[in-house]
């Protein structure tokens, strides 16, 4: 299984926690994980392994949509700064709605997050 974990700045922390607190999950399930770059340093330096793509601002939101597009991925944890302006909202709409096209768990927000990875 293939997850892709995406952050924003204000997020990353949370997100790294996240994933750690999950992590006997990623583990015990051989999970995959791809990220954008910048979420994917982070996660690097909590001790996970992870397959970086460009920062998302740089085209990484959509080289991941594009792997949603492939169906090479499973799920996307986004975790959304709702409240902040984004240059690259474009392709984060875009990342989303070819989740809703190819029926692709999204989870923006670490309480819907839990339950999908709950589920694996």
């Amino acid at each position: 299984m293939e997850i892709a974990i995406i952050a924003h700045d204000g997020k990353k922390t949370e997100m790294v926690q996240f994933l750690m607190d999950f992590r006997a999950v990623i583990m015990a399930k051989d999970i995959k994980l791809i990220a954008t770059g910048t979420t994917g340093k982070h996660i690097e330096k909590a001790g996970l392994t992870v397959e970086k793509y460009l920062s998302g601002p740089y085209g990484g939101d959509a080289q991941i949509a594009g792997r949603v597009a492939e169906g090479k991925t499973d799920m996307v944890l986004f975790f959304r700064d709702p409240l902040g302006m984004h240059p690259h909202e474009p392709d984060i709409a875009m990342l989303m709605r070819l989740c809703d096209v190819h029926d692709v768990p999204l989870a923006t927000n670490p309480a819907t997050a839990a339950l999908l990875m709950k589920a694996i």
